[in-house]
């Protein structure tokens, strides 16, 4: 079965596009791929999915709980975690950095610290961090804190994939800093059946 939903995102003139299919028996995959308005794929979008029958807080997920400053740069420039953690910077720069956020979900400053020295830091509240560095101001990261173990960021292809999914209701959430949507966040509920489900998602971007 096929079928297309519009999902408005709040204070938007636009819409989210999603096209569904599902097929199977009981126990769900779910595969998004995420586009932009062009039908260019978004690259490390952040999808996390709410099953209606409720989640446990993860302990973790499989890639380190760790941002690290190289080039300038913050490495991955997102980072998903669980609610909770403890997220560590290490710097491998030859040069200073400070790491500092005035994100409602986690307000901190970390004063500058040296070359392969690391610093680290708790998050407590689900929701996105954005952090910078007081020297270098071109310096930008984001740090996706959530309280699903059904949380991913989007490969080259834009495409994600979550396996062991109960059937029913669920709420889609896919994360992006350009997106135009409140929080640069975009929300739509939606039904999975048993087996193969799979969501085709354009993402209007700024700029």
């Amino acid at each position: 079965m096929i079928a297309k939903l519009s999902i408005a995102a709040a204070g938007l003139s636009g819409a989210v596009a999603l096209a569904l299919s599902a097929q199977g028996s009981p126990g769900s995959t779910l595969a998004v791929q995420v586009k932009d308005a062009r039908g260019l794929p978004i690259k490390d979008a952040v999808v996390s999915i709410y099953p209606a029958a409720g989640v446990s807080v993860p302990k973790g997920f499989s890639w380190p709980n760790a941002m690290g400053q190289k080039d300038l740069a913050f490495v991955p420039g997102t980072l998903i975690v669980a609610k909770g953690s403890n997220v560590a910077f290490p710097n491998f720069d030859r040069v200073r950095h400070s790491v500092y956020s005035f994100s409602k979900p986690a307000k901190f400053e970390i004063n500058l610290y040296g070359s392969d020295q690391t610093r680290s830091q708790s998050f407590p509240i689900a929701g996105t961090v954005a952090v910078g560095c007081n020297i270098h101001d071109q310096m930008r990261g984001y740090i996706k804190v959530v309280d699903t173990p059904f949380a991913a960021k989007t490969d080259r292809e834009g495409r994600v994939r979550f396996d062991g999914l109960p059937a029913g209701g669920a709420k889609v959430r896919i994360w992006y800093p350009s997106a135009v949507a409140a929080d640069n966040e975009a929300e739509h509920a939606t039904s999975l059946n048993g087996g193969f489900n799979s969501r085709s998602v354009v993402l209007p971007l700024r700029g």
